[in-house]
């Protein structure tokens, strides 16, 4: 166990899988994604068994609550392929709690009802539909392949399967998006009345097409104006349909927060599995090699990793505030002192919660054991979570 650690850890109970192929690349991803086409998908499949069965031996799983499937576009896989991997991750992560949560992301463009029946048998129950908008020509814009019509037909087509834990992405903040478009958006999304809703805001990331037109000055944004009333539209019309903002841009049901990315903000341990993945087991954080064939031929070899650190204590201090703070509940004092030992928030963070707490974009939870962003915090969330990054007081 790394000396740094607090004390001892269980044995991880959530896993992360990278499925790194898609049918295209949209024009403002910056994720480690390929296109499908003349890429040797089996061999992956294969690699990544080949992972998974290393990883379990080095690290044994404890019981399995969460498994998240992300790319890419998962569901590009064809039925044979998909079987062939859900059985690769039921046979390597056996032991699952009763109530695990088996998310995998989709493309609405890529599901009919034999993939999804596929996915339902081979125990995915949560499925979350990268929808980004109602209207075909900012999906266009943006690089989407599917249109309005394939959303109506995916969601239709996995309740048909049997799947009904369901969630669909939003975006705002989109090249030519104007705020009656995203209220129009909203509004279609909430017809559906499912029990989670993701809505993020477009980051121009470098190595993406949307930054080379940026730098161009070609990528014609809402202004800062619109995107906040973007903002406090979409809080607005999701709590007023009964959903609860449990994270900066997650919505959810009672009960159907989702439990895997909770794993991450309360800066729990996780398996990191596939090209490209990012994993925390033991105080160790690891990166895996990004490219398909590299990759492959790195998990022939051992585990195929790119990077492998230890985290700093210090570093895992501001890791537990910046994402602590991203939930709405914020977090617990107590737990960051079981965590790291018996210090106190309070003193290790003394000057940059001192600053937060007076300009009000930080306060006191309800129960007076940590802290939470403010109504006001959640606007300028980046940057109280920077406020945490450098500003260690022991």
């Amino acid at each position: 166990m790394p000396e740094n650690s607090a004390g001892p850890r269980k044995a991880p109970e959530a896993v992360y899988i990278h499925i790194p192929f898609c049918t295209n690349k949209c024009f403002y991803c910056d994720f480690n994604s390929y296109v499908l086409k003349d890429q040797p998908v089996m061999d992956y499949l294969r690699a990544l068994d080949r992972e998974m069965e290393l990883t379990v031996s080095q690290t044994p799983p404890g019981q399995i609550r969460t498994i998240f499937v992300g790319g890419g576009t998962p569901t590009v896989l064809n039925p044979v392929e998909m079987e062939y991997f859900l059985s690769s991750v039921r046979r390597h992560f056996p032991n699952w709690s009763e109530d695990i949560e088996f998310t995998m992301e989709a493309n609405p463009g890529t599901t009919d009802l034999e993939k999804l029946s596929v996915m339902r048998n081979g125990g995915v129950n949560r499925v979350s539909f990268g929808v980004q908008a109602f209207q075909n020509t900012l999906l266009s814009g943006i690089g989407r392949i599917h249109n309005t019509d394939d959303v109506y037909r995916s969601l239709d087509n996995a309740h048909k399967a049997g799947l009904h834990n369901l969630s669909i992405d939003l975006m705002f903040g989109l090249p030519n998006q104007t705020v009656d478009m995203l209220d129009q958006s909203v509004a279609k999304a909430l017809e559906l009345g499912l029990p989670h809703y993701s809505i993020y805001s477009l980051k121009v990331e470098e190595n993406t097409l949307f930054h080379t037109m940026y730098q161009k000055n070609q990528l014609p944004l809402p202004s800062e104006e619109d995107e906040l009333e973007m903002y406090l539209l979409l809080m607005s019309r999701m709590k007023q349909a009964g959903y609860k903002q449990y994270e900066i841009s997650n919505f959810a049901k009672p009960g159907f927060e989702s439990k895997h990315n909770m794993t991450y903000w309360r800066n729990e341990d996780y398996y990191g599995l596939g090209a490209g993945a990012h994993g925390y087991v033991g105080g160790v954080r690891h990166v895996n090699i990004k490219g398909v064939t590299p990759y492959n031929q790195g998990a022939a070899e051992g585990l195929p990793r790119l990077e492998q650190f230890e985290v700093a204590r210090e570093e895992a201090m501001e890791d537990f505030a910046m994402v602590g703070l991203r939930m709405l509940e914020g977090f617990r004092s107590s737990r960051f002192e079981e965590q790291f030992a018996g210090a106190k928030f309070e003193e290790v963070f003394k000057e940059p919660l001192t600053k937060m707490l007076k300009e009000g974009l930080v306060e006191a939870r309800e129960d007076q054991d940590g802290y939470r962003l403010s109504e006001k915090g959640i606007l300028f969330g980046n940057d109280v979570f920077g406020a945490f990054i450098g500003h260690l007081t022991v």
